[in-house]
């Protein structure tokens, strides 16, 4: 079983190639799921492969 890695903010916009106030968006919609960490977020990169392929709920 694969271990699945944790991305921090700027890890994940570059990830997706977006803006971080589309990627802030994202999370407050519910589109992407993510933890609040300090002044940050905590994402799993499985997550934004689901968001990727669309699998949004």
């Amino acid at each position: 079983m694969e271990k699945d890695v944790v991305l921090t903010t700027d890890e994940a916009i570059e990830y997706l190639k977006i803006s971080k106030p589309t990627f802030l968006k994202y999370i407050r919609h519910g589109k992407i799921k993510a933890i609040k960490a300090g002044k940050g977020w905590r994402i799993l990169q499985s997550e934004l492969n689901r968001f990727l392929l669309g699998e949004v709920n």
